[in-house]
């Protein structure tokens, strides 16, 4: 049963086909899903292993063709997307990473085409990688309205909303969702957390680069925010999916280590992690000030706006 806390996404009964449904961010989504009485399609590439890990009330597809065109949808939540923060960007691997976003997304759009009843909304996850590095001493915020730059992770971006843009001349809204860095019980927050654990935590190249994070909770809320007002309102375009409150690298870790009592006092030169990651290395040395401008001005409540509170619950 619903309670008064749990992310609602409008009429219980909808069906809703979630992409990357098996994902940190996916099953947390299907979950909520569930609990409020909807239905759900989940698009995977296994759909038996997919199957054992969602359960049997979720519906397994493993391709687009699988889904008869004359099959009700109301909402298409596309997460899928292959790992961004890995293997270095060389040529094979950016093709990899545009596969994963780009052609996925061609493939549920050229489906929604042709379907006898289109969905109300899709829900396309995006990243703030959109707006490309801001300087450190940059304090301007990025908002949806910020413009995109000519690096690689901008342009995977903006290819990806692209390619979701493309349902909206079938009479979708389309809504694309600019994730900020994920929190919780899964992601990339172990991995952050584990020298600090340790330790041996401290900052990162400068330490004063912005991170724009969001918590998990959060980010579910504020998916079913969207879903649940695209009944009566039209939410297309871009939205930032970030706190309120951005945060530096280092103060992200001294608040983390606070919290864990341990010390954050061994530095993480710049040098390695770019000789290890080349460009990809701007992910964690460079950062955005990216703020959630239309979720705000809309009046969307965040559960956890600072990073103390958001670090604290999950600790």
């Amino acid at each position: 049963m619903r309670t008064a806390a749990a992310p609602h996404f409008g009429p219980a009964g909808q069906t809703m086909l979630v992409t990357g449904a098996t994902g940190f961010v996916g099953r947390r989504l299907v979950a909520a899903l569930l609990a409020d009485g909807q239905h759900v399609i989940a698009l995977t590439r296994d759909a038996a292993k997919a199957q054992r890990v969602l359960g049997d009330t979720v519906r397994c597809i493993g391709s687009m063709a699988a889904l008869p065109l004359g099959e009700r949808v109301d909402v298409v939540v596309n997460l899928a997307g292959a790992r961004i923060l890995g293997p270095r960007w060389t040529p094979a691997r950016q093709a990899v990473l545009r596969a994963s976003r780009i052609g996925l997304t061609g493939q549920v759009v050229q489906w929604l085409a042709a379907a006898a009843s289109k969905p109300r909304l899709l829900l396309s996850a995006s990243a703030i990688g959109y707006y490309g590095v801001q300087r450190q001493d940059d304090p301007a915020a990025l908002t949806e309205s910020s413009p995109p730059q000519p690096v690689f992770m901008s342009q995977l971006c903006q290819e990806w909303e692209a390619a979701a843009g493309r349902a909206a001349q079938y009479g979708v809204q389309v809504a694309c969702t600019r994730f900020g860095l994920v929190l919780g019980h899964g992601g990339a927050l172990a991995p952050m957390l584990l020298p600090v654990r340790l330790g041996v935590g401290g900052r990162m190249g400068s330490g004063r680069q912005s991170l724009s994070w969001v918590h998990i909770d959060d980010l579910v809320h504020a998916l079913a925010w969207l879903a649940r007002r695209s009944v009566d309102v039209p939410v297309q375009g871009a939205w930032n999916l970030t706190a309120p409150e951005c945060t530096t690298q280092l103060g992200f870790v001294r608040t983390a280590a606070r919290l864990l009592h341990r010390p954050a006092l061994l530095p993480t030169p710049a040098w390695p992690v770019r000789l290890l990651l080349g460009e990809q290395a701007d992910l964690l040395l460079e950062g955005q000030r990216v703020m959630p401008r239309r979720l705000q001005d809309e009046g969307f409540a965040f559960r956890y706006p600072t990073v103390a509170t958001a670090l604290g619950a999950l600790l």
